[in-house]
């Protein structure tokens, strides 16, 4: 490690849409919903949680997180809180758009409100998005542009709700330094390296992917 340019944080991937940050000792997890590990939410000292679909918000894996570590809180919307807060009093908290907060040591921006249109037959839900440290964006499932300049954007790259033009020119818009997909339990390996090279091409950033597991320095 570069001595003048020490990592800040360390993320690993986690399956589908979740991931962990670790920061002094400390670990921030986000969406882990169902289509992530069992103990994707083990060892957090603070979880976040975007919006209420399955694949993202997970009732067991988060009381296994508050239940592993009494002092372990979460951050999200009301849709999912109130799912959580009588059982785990003071330890859940309501946020939305334009709200800030520090949750074990990370500073957080909240931004957005809704998720993305999947079809004009079904009704919006809430969806709101986390800005961690003023470095890394995690949208969950919007294509939402935050006010601040974004370092790493957790691009959602498969979705019922998207496709790849969309995906394409999201990354150009946000212009982040660099895009590492999640929301990717849906595409195939067949897939991949047509995402891989399209986005990586036309989006103007540098774009990668991880394996579920593996870690990179931020």
């Amino acid at each position: 490690m570069n001595a003048a340019n020490p990592v800040h944080l360390t993320l690993t991937k986690k399956t589908h849409s979740c991931i962990r940050l670790e920061k002094d000792g400390r670990t921030l997890v986000i969406d882990p919903g169902g289509f992530s590990e069992q103990d994707a939410a083990l060892g957090a000292d603070a979880m976040l949680v975007t919006h209420e679909h399955a694949d993202h918000f997970d009732e067991g894996r988060l009381r296994a997180g508050l239940e592993a570590n009494p002092a372990a809180e979460i951050w999200t919307l009301r849709s999912v809180a109130e799912q959580l807060s009588a059982a785990f009093p003071g330890r859940v908290h309501t946020v939305g758009h334009g709200d800030t907060f520090t949750a074990a040591g990370f500073d957080v921006q909240v931004h957005g409100e809704l998720h993305a249109v999947i079809h004009p037959d079904i009704p919006r839900i809430t969806n709101i998005g986390f800005l961690v440290d003023g470095s890394l964006f995690h949208p969950g499932d919007a294509l939402t542009v935050p006010d601040h300049p974004v370092d790493t954007l957790m691009l959602p790259v498969m979705a019922p709700w998207n496709k790849i033009s969309e995906v394409i020119d999201y990354v150009r818009e946000v212009k982040p330094r660099r895009a590492i997909d999640i929301h990717d339990a849906l595409l195939t390996d067949l897939a991949r390296p047509v995402y891989d090279h399209q986005i990586g091409s036309l989006g103007g950033a540098d774009h990668g992917r991880l394996t579920p597991g593996d870690s990179t320095g931020l």
